[in-house]
């Protein structure tokens, strides 16, 4: 199984050991935790302000926890109770439990984020797990449908509602991936800049200040065609393009830029915010190979990660093709078998500290002591929907 935690929602995929080699989606939910009464978490809903989390795969291992009504939990503990929960449902709905679980991070991320990450998991009983870089899993997707020869180099712009970046990864010898390059961009456009840009286009159609569902815009945006309509209002691909030319030529300048003079085999787009026209037509006019994206591009970094979640369990598959003689070591030890990935051990603790972060002036918070601890021992792996205090 594969989960990728994204800051708007949660996707899990499964790979068969039996089957193909190709993943599938087995779940999508919105990356909300919302606590109850009760001291347990509904998933996907929206409560209360101070009662819901959201965004907390992106600061794991911040020292600033979340307080969540009388609560205060940590990035990485919320990260990993959905995880747990995630991987609940998919046993529900596939009646088996899954043999190895790989779920992804930001290629950024360091030992100490990892670190964090992989000690929440075991914390909440999630052990035979693989961390992945985001890159690496978009890789080992397409790898599955297109044969990549060791050596060679796969470029990965990635969009998604709040984040981009861009990364070069390359084959090796022993048919995995490692990351040559990587880019996170700052105060770069992303997803929800450009739901905003459509809302501003019905706006001034509308009068500025009419209401407009950003809701609305951002599933215009996915599903657009030579037109769509929000509000009531009709905008046209043209329009909408003209509006974004100017962040999609931002973000494209500075892919081309991350990735230099390599010349890789060829681009693959993922992320939700890649579905839009102008993105795929800067890119594909600025970059001297293919580009490449799914029909559902927010889905390929998790069917990536079952991909990959796979190999652990059986070992690199024969390619179609020979290639050069390589020699390998035979050993039943997972994480070398394959190293897609970093499989979770308790000697991870030893990266206690955190790198080392500029002063910031955070007034204390005023809260009763955390009682993290009892919330996730409530958290049920099926999850458990209580109902919301009444206001």
């Amino acid at each position: 199984m594969g989960v990728d935690v994204g800051t708007t929602r949660t996707t899990a995929a499964v790979c068969r050991l039996d089957g193909g080699r190709d993943a599938e989606i087995a779940l999508v939910v919105p990356s909300l935790l919302q606590l109850t009464d009760a001291g347990t978490f509904s998933v996907g809903e929206a409560g209360p302000a101070g009662w819901t989390a959201s965004g907390f795969a992106r600061r794991v291992g911040d020292e600033v926890p979340f307080a969540l009504g009388p609560e205060v939990v940590p990035a990485e503990e919320l990260t990993a109770l959905l995880v747990l929960w995630v991987i609940g449902e998919v046993v529900a709905r596939q009646g088996e439990q899954p043999r190895h679980v790989a779920v992804t991070h930001p290629a950024g991320w360091g030992p100490y984020r990892r670190s964090r990450l992989h000690g929440a998991l075991r914390q909440v009983g999630v052990h035979d797990v693989t961390l992945v870089p985001e890159p690496l899993a978009a890789a080992e997707n397409h790898a599955v449908r297109a044969r990549v020869v060791p050596g060679s180099t796969l470029a990965v712009f990635s969009l998604g509602s709040h984040a981009f970046s861009a990364s070069v990864v390359r084959r090796t010898q022993v048919r995995t991936f490692e990351l040559v390059h990587h880019v996170e961009g700052v105060d770069h456009p992303v997803g929800t800049d450009f739901d905003d840009a459509l809302a501003a286009l019905v706006r001034g159609r509308l009068g500025k200040d009419a209401f407009v569902s950003v809701a609305e815009c951002e599933a215009a945006k996915r599903a657009f065609g030579p037109s769509v309509v929000v509000a009531g209002v009709e905008v046209t691909r043209d329009e909408l393009t003209e509006q974004l030319r100017p962040a999609a030529d931002q973000l494209v300048s500075t892919f081309v830029r991350a990735v230099g003079p390599v010349q890789p085999e060829a681009v693959l787009m993922v992320g939700g915010a890649v579905r839009t026209p102008v993105v795929g037509d800067a890119l594909a006019a600025a970059v001297d190979c293919r580009v490449l994206a799914e029909a559902a591009p927010e889905h390929s970094v998790a069917k990536g990660a079952a991909v990959a979640a796979r190999l652990v369990v059986v070992g690199p598959e024969a390619e179609p093709e020979p290639l050069d003689t390589s020699v390998l070591v035979h050993t039943r030890e997972a994480s070398l078998r394959f190293p897609v990935g970093e499989v979770a051990r308790p000697d991870d603790e030893e990266f206690t500290d955190p790198p080392p972060r500029p002063p910031v002036d955070v007034p204390p918070l005023d809260l009763p002591p955390p009682r993290s601890k009892r919330v996730t021992r409530v958290l049920k792996p099926t999850g458990r929907r209580s109902g919301s205090r009444s206001e």
